[in-house]
């Protein structure tokens, strides 16, 4: 039995609630990733015309991810008091201002508050929509509409950067940041049209209710063991950001094909993940789990030893297919552990973990490249690919009761 019980909401017998997963999630989280896919490739771009070197322009870029783990804990708390709903909104207001920041900025500071505070509104907006989720969605359809949620994030991801391409190709680097900002303007429009229901939407406000620090202390055995695993697969994912590029850049091989073999890895990426869903909820969580890190495991394994745009497509496809049927999976095991009573905060210490991981990623091919050896770097993560699968099989069994079929029928005895 595992050690996490959760108690399932009686909300799990009720039809699916359709429209209040597409306007209180789905659709948000599409434009929402569409906004953040628009900027991302143009805050380097947009820092150094505002007067950063390349040194100071990295750093703007990192200050999305550093706001995201700077307010995951503070994301979970303001959830858990004003409710899942009402955080999106907040969310939604402070990446719109945000986003006007980013189009209007006149000065590098101002540029670097905008980007700092789109990642705090970025933990805020997606804590408060797993939150959301996992309290209006029966648990049998949970890993579906989690890996669809992860699947919206994955198009948006996709979609955007085309889009800012096409304004930027016609105008110049404002407009594309206008693009972003009335992305998020429609994101809340959406949001205030869909259902209010306190009841169901204000999961964290259920007593008896704990704070960060006893959530943490209370639940530190799980956060030790699972909670690491989940950060190794955060450290997988944030890598794999960085693998093609450089991978890429180390072959000689020109900018487009690097960015289309980016572009083909994320296609692939975009296939699966509702089957993938599907056989989590029937299955279980570590039947697309274990396969997804060993598979990104073993593409950037075989990275390396690639020499020309062909054989790096292939193993972009390897990767963008790991990554895909692996949507949601941390969100999902989430949601299967997380406490009712203390939902939305025990969530903030969950994401704190998965986007420490994605942050660290990125910097272990960093100290491979600057130890000299780039593949070096690539095979590391390789090596934290498996470690992550090992972790997810040792711990996810015995925390949550949706592990696997085996784990499912003992915990309906």
């Amino acid at each position: 039995m595992s050690e996490v019980s959760e108690a399932t909401p009686s909300r799990a017998r009720a039809i699916f609630p359709l429209r209040e997963v597409v306007l209180g999630a789905m659709l948000p989280s599409l434009l929402f990733s569409m906004a953040v896919g628009i900027v991302l490739p143009l805050i380097p771009s947009t820092a150094t015309r505002l007067g950063a070197d390349l040194a100071a322009a990295g750093f703007v870029a990192a200050l999305l991810p550093i706001g995201k783990i700077a307010a995951d804990l503070p994301a979970g708390a303001v959830a858990a008091r004003i409710g899942d709903r009402r955080a999106m909104l907040l969310a939604a207001v402070l990446s719109l201002l945000a986003f006007a920041g980013t189009a209007a900025a006149p000065s590098l500071l101002l540029l670097q508050l905008s980007i700092f505070a789109l990642g705090v509104a970025t933990a805020v907006f997606h804590l408060s929509r797993h939150a959301f989720l996992t309290e209006v969605t029966p648990v049998g359809q949970r890993a579906r509409v989690l890996s669809t949620l992860g699947g919206m994030h994955r198009l948006g991801y996709f979609v955007g950067p085309f889009l800012g391409a096409l304004v930027i190709v016609s105008t110049s680097l404002r407009p594309a940041f206008w693009l972003a900002t009335g992305c998020v303007l429609v994101m809340l429009i959406v949001l205030l049209m869909s259902r209010d229901d306190t009841a169901r939407s204000t999961s964290g406000n259920r007593a008896p209710k704990r704070s960060l620090l006893q959530i943490a202390v209370d639940y530190r055995r799980l956060f030790l063991t699972l909670g690491v695993a989940t950060l190794l697969v955060g450290a997988v994912r944030g890598a794999r950001q960085t693998v093609l590029p450089l991978w890429g850049e180390s072959l000689g091989l020109d900018p487009e094909v690097i960015s289309l073999l980016f572009g083909l890895s994320g296609a692939v990426d975009m296939l699966l993940f509702y089957p993938a869903g599907k056989v989590m909820d029937h299955w279980g969580r570590l039947w697309m789990a274990i396969p997804s890190m060993l598979l990104m495991g073993v593409a950037m394994a075989l990275l390396p030893l690639t020499g020309g745009a062909t054989t790096v497509a292939l193993v972009a496809c390897l990767l963008g297919l790991g990554n895909g049927i692996g949507a949601g999976i941390i969100m999902t095991i989430g949601a299967d552990v997380a406490p009712v009573n203390d939902r939305s905060s025990f969530l903030g210490v969950w994401r704190l973990f998965s986007d420490a991981g994605d942050a660290a990623g990125p910097l272990i091919i960093a100290a491979g490249a600057a130890l000299g050896s780039v593949a070096g770097g690539i095979w590391a993560s390789a090596a934290v690919g498996a470690m992550a699968a090992g972790a997810l099989g040792r711990w996810v069994p015995r925390y949550s009761e949706h592990a696997n079929r085996t784990t499912r029928r003992r915990a309906e005895r």
